[in-house]
């Protein structure tokens, strides 16, 4: 059984020749080989995987997890499960390790031997953390990564090879970013307690530590989306159109309309707004004094698909807005730019098959506490409208955008 990912290029599924992996399982442990007995200690293997992903020595090559060995290379004879590998490969959509790595997860037989076998890519968009602190490997030792590493691991990062939201917005500079929103609100969520205090680099290198800045100091997409005092300036369609009507169709009397803009913290918060101010609850009595109180449409299953339209849509192709248009039976969410990478017409939806175009966009907003877990978003949709007693929600996915209904409840 073998479970695979891609986020930042395309890699081989597992493409290691036998004769390769007799060779890393006889080779002392290395800056690209750990071994483990059993997958138990997932917080080390967690760790691992950032080491790997970050290639502090830059030697481009995958690194491998090896787990059903004992220290000495010997078989740990290791009975192993479906579950235990669909664990495995759940500890990269656990949104830990952040920007999320590309890894496979592979059962070999080996010698009569059992194993289960993680391979790593190095992270073109490096350092890659896991809950805010950075893991290095130097030779067969892991460790926490030094200031000066960060720096190093910043450095080497490959810009011609990012997706769109790590690029340089040309023109924009330091003064385009909102600093104090930084390093009060950003920095203390995305790093470390600890290491935050211990670190007394300029905001400059903090801001090339999160990919909101190049290291020439040219402000990145994600830099101007999440900090920037004005977003539009930039990125003209970097907003939220919300409409409702009257009625069933566009057709129909306005309502209310409003552009809902700004840096990414600010503009979710007024998103969150909105939505819970348009939610309307009836009360049914059902024997007195016991009343039953029912929103229309549950406020968490709509923040949940307006986050992730905002979170997935295209920035690159259009300067067309993220839209929500509020009718007097359904919310229509448009999302601009059709479906990315894996995910395609047929699989959209599908719990498991997940893919991202704005992969800095998605960290900060995972950072901020916007999304609890990679790829949960609709299934937390599905769940609480079914729990409110709506319809499923309805999803159009088209080449150039995705349409996402959800209907009132009876």
């Amino acid at each position: 059984m073998v479970l695979w990912f891609r986020i930042q290029s395309e890699v081989d599924v597992l493409d290691v020749r036998d004769e390769e992996l007799q060779r890393l399982i006889d080779h002392p442990e290395s800056e690209r080989v750990e071994r483990k007995a059993s997958p138990r200690d997932r917080e080390a293997i967690r760790k691992a995987i950032c080491a790997f992903a970050n290639d502090l020595e830059d030697r481009r090559q995958p690194g491998f997890i090896l787990i059903g060995l004992e220290d000495d290379g010997s078989c740990a004879d290791l009975t192993i499960t479906d579950e235990m590998i669909r664990q495995l490969a759940d500890i990269r959509g656990e949104g830990l390790l952040l920007p999320l790595p590309t890894m496979t997860v592979e059962r070999r037989l080996v010698r009569n031997c059992d194993l289960l076998i993680v391979q790593v890519e190095p992270s073109l968009a490096p350092p890659v953390r896991l809950r805010s602190r950075t893991w290095v490997r130097v030779g067969s030792t892991l460790r926490a990564a030094t200031p000066e590493e960060e720096r190093r691991l910043s450095e080497k990062r490959r810009w011609g090879e990012l997706p769109f939201d790590h690029l340089p917005v040309r023109g924009s500079s330091l003064d385009d970013l909102d600093l104090d929103l930084f390093q009060r609100l950003y920095l203390p969520e995305a790093i470390d307690p600890e290491v935050l205090r211990g670190n007394e680099r300029p905001v400059e290198q903090q801001l090339v530590s999160m990919r909101f800045m190049t290291p020439e100091q040219v402000p990145t997409v994600a830099g101007v989306l999440v900090l920037a005092k004005d977003v539009r300036r930039w990125l003209p369609g970097a907003y939220v159109q919300f409409v409702r009507f009257y009625g069933t169709d566009l057709g129909a009397a306005v309502q209310d309309e409003k552009e809902l803009d700004g840096s990414l913290p600010f503009l979710m918060r007024l998103l969150d707004d909105v939505l819970a101010i348009n939610v309307q609850t009836s009360v049914e009595v059902l024997d007195h004094p016991v009343e039953v109180r029912r929103p229309d449409f549950p406020v968490e299953a709509l923040r949940q698909l307006c986050r992730n339209a905002v979170m997935h849509r295209s920035y690159e192709a259009t300067h067309a807005p993220t839209k929500i248009y509020w009718f007097s039976d359904r919310v229509e969410i448009h999302s601009p730019g059709g479906p990315y990478g894996l995910v395609n017409r047929e699989n959209f939806g599908r719990p498991g098959i997940t893919d991202y175009r704005n992969p800095q966009i998605s960290e900060a907003m995972k950072v901020l506490g916007y999304v609890q877990r990679f790829g949960a978003g609709i299934p937390i949709a599905r769940r609480e409208l079914q729990k409110n007693g709506n319809p499923s929600p309805e999803f159009y996915v088209e080449a150039t955008h995705v349409l996402a209904i959800v209907r009132k409840s009876a």
